[in-house]
């Protein structure tokens, strides 16, 4: 779900000269598969670059800690890339799950970087507890959002761009040729 939603970006809203990634896992039998688009940067009109990976599954799903599940998988497909301090992660989850700064996968993927990188994290679900640090953003022309959270970048000034994104990125069209 979030390299669809990325796949179109066109709006600059951090700084220009980093790199921007933006991580799926998608989860089979016995494996997962992590799925990296790079973009070079926010106005990106196509990825500079796909990177992909096949590992063995390192946790059964456990709500509230799905981190467990994914960071090994986004960790271990991070190998293959070439980070520069400054550079944007995106990820299909939260960086806190709560308003007390419980840590969700962005928030551990933030810790694990040394707290370099800004984490960007987009969820299609509510979680259940209190977050002030949540912002929600619509797709376009839809009524259901989806829910921001931020690391490292101000959640506000994402929130914007995110929009923004969304409106611009609704009318183009992109291949998912890198998920087989």
């Amino acid at each position: 779900m979030i390299l669809q939603v990325f796949y179109g970006i066109s709006e600059n809203f951090l700084i220009n000269d980093h790199m921007i990634y933006a991580f799926d896992t998608y989860y089979y039998d016995n494996f997962a598969k992590t799925v990296c688009i790079a973009f070079e940067n926010w106005n990106s009109e196509k990825e500079t670059a796909v990177y992909s990976e096949n590992i063995s599954i390192t946790a059964d799903y456990e709500s509230g800690a799905f981190y467990k599940r994914e960071l090994p998988c986004i960790l271990h497909l991070l190998k293959k890339i070439n980070l520069n301090e400054g550079d944007v992660i995106i990820v299909d989850g939260y960086m806190s799950l709560n308003s007390e700064g419980k840590l969700g996968l962005g928030g551990y993927l933030f810790k694990e970087l040394d707290e370099r990188c800004p984490v960007v994290g987009v969820a299609k679900n509510k979680f259940s507890e209190e977050n002030i640090n949540r912002a929600e953003v619509l797709r376009g022309r839809s009524k259901i959002p989806l829910y921001v959270t931020v690391t490292g970048a101000d959640i506000s000034e994402i929130q914007i761009k995110i929009q923004k994104c969304m409106v611009n990125s609704e009318s183009r069209h992109f291949s998912k040729s890198w998920i087989s």
